[in-house]
């Protein structure tokens, strides 16, 4: 039996973040993996950072290179009826911004920083049972690369482990959830070009949702909305690239680079939370406890909120013994959750085409549209919420 003060099963950016800022404060703490270093690098995910997010990898002394190679974006532009219309967060929200850089680069960066204390994540490891969190000492039984199984006995769990993982698998009869699937998913490309602009463009069609987004200067990714039943391999470049450009206004068409992808795959959209998103010791963070539609950009930022706040919480308990932060961290959580997922869910309804909702729901779409880029008070509100809500 190992013995430790938390144990977090999942190594995702939330999890290597939450073991970081533990690991400063003196905190002893075990990350489970079930999957390779390799192939945790090797997810290609959000790549929107909020200022809150930025903050807390400069807390976890790990945002230098973000820093150095990040694009800090000061607004977006939405296409519709052929013509763009540039929301400036910095004029709307006093100088806010968000900061473009890949989850598989703030995964690198935590990754090296707890391999420079000796701490890394035991990788290939997977958590099976979590027992006794209603008790004092709960327990997390493995198993590691070699078949042998481990018991690791602790004060807390910190569930980083996704939708599908033992974590919220646990507590499942304990959880009231909330979904909802929609009728399409988002068909990506990663490809070694320019993007067609400085900053992301989200554009409402007649054919569908299109977004161009980037990861570099060198680096684009770009999205069109397919019908759910689509699949990757029925769409080669040329199809992709075709389809893009029918989405897009003239300019971006015209400025887009048709390279070979280098990724391509099809993400699902739906929303989920799980309530509460503490259980007895278990603490439910990121996908484990909530999923939101990409469109607002804000599944990666929730996760980092999620963990900061359970950080600060821990951190409190071990050196002052209070219970205060863990005992409000289901709650404290769940409001910001719930008003990520109703901007996201406006979002989404905002610039998709939703077959069922005919012509006369297109129509509203473009009313709706219209008059946001004609309101300053409708701009900022999707600029306060865009570049993100206080993480307290």
């Amino acid at each position: 039996m190992v013995d430790t003060q938390v144990v977090i099963v999942g190594s995702g950016p939330s999890g290597l973040l939450l073991s970081r800022l533990l690991h400063l404060h003196g905190i002893a703490n075990i990350v489970l993996e079930r999957r390779s270093q390799e192939h945790v690098l090797g997810r290609v995910r959000a790549g929107v950072l909020e200022a809150g997010t930025v903050e807390l990898l400069d807390e976890a002394n790990a945002g230098a290179r973000l820093h150095r190679e990040g694009l800090v974006h000061q607004g977006m532009e939405l296409s519709f009826e052929g013509s763009r219309h540039r929301i400036d967060f910095g004029a709307l929200t006093g100088g806010k911004s968000v900061t473009i850089y890949g989850q598989t680069e703030v995964t690198r960066d935590l990754m090296d920083a707890l391999a420079e204390d000796g701490v890394p994540p035991l990788y290939e490891t997977e958590a099976i049972e979590i027992r006794g969190i209603d008790g004092s000492r709960p327990t997390v039984a493995a198993v590691d690369p070699d078949g042998a199984q481990r018991e690791i006995s602790c004060e807390f769990v910190a569930g980083c482990d996704g939708f599908r993982g033992v974590a919220r698998r646990s507590v499942a009869a304990k959880v009231q959830t909330y979904e909802r699937h929609y009728p399409f998913g988002w068909l990506g490309v990663l490809t070694k070009a320019p993007p067609v602009s400085r900053e992301l463009i989200y554009a409402s069609h007649e054919r569908g949702f299109a977004l161009c987004s980037m990861r570099s200067p060198t680096l684009s990714r770009y999205y069109v909305q397919v019908g759910s039943g689509e699949k990757a391999e029925d769409w080669p470049d040329r199809r992709f690239f075709d389809e893009l450009r029918r989405r897009l206004d003239r300019q971006a068409a015209e400025a887009l680079v048709a390279a070979p992808s280098i990724e391509k795959g099809i993400a699902a959209v739906r929303s989920f939370v799980a309530e509460p998103m503490r259980c007895g010791r278990l603490f439910l963070a990121g996908d484990a406890a909530h999923i939101v539609p990409p469109t607002g950009a804000k599944g990666l930022n929730l996760a980092a909120a999620d963990v900061g706040r359970l950080a600060r919480a821990l951190i409190e308990h071990f050196r002052e013994g209070s219970p205060a932060g863990l005992e409000a961290y289901s709650e404290s959580c769940l409001k910001r959750v719930w008003k990520a997922e109703r901007f996201s869910f406006w979002m989404t309804s905002l610039l998709h085409l939703f077959p069922e909702s005919g012509a006369f729901g297109r129509k509203m779409q473009l009313a709706e549209l219209d008059y946001l880029v004609g309101s300053r008070a409708a701009m900022t509100a999707l600029a306060e919420n865009y570049v993100g809500l206080p993480f307290d």
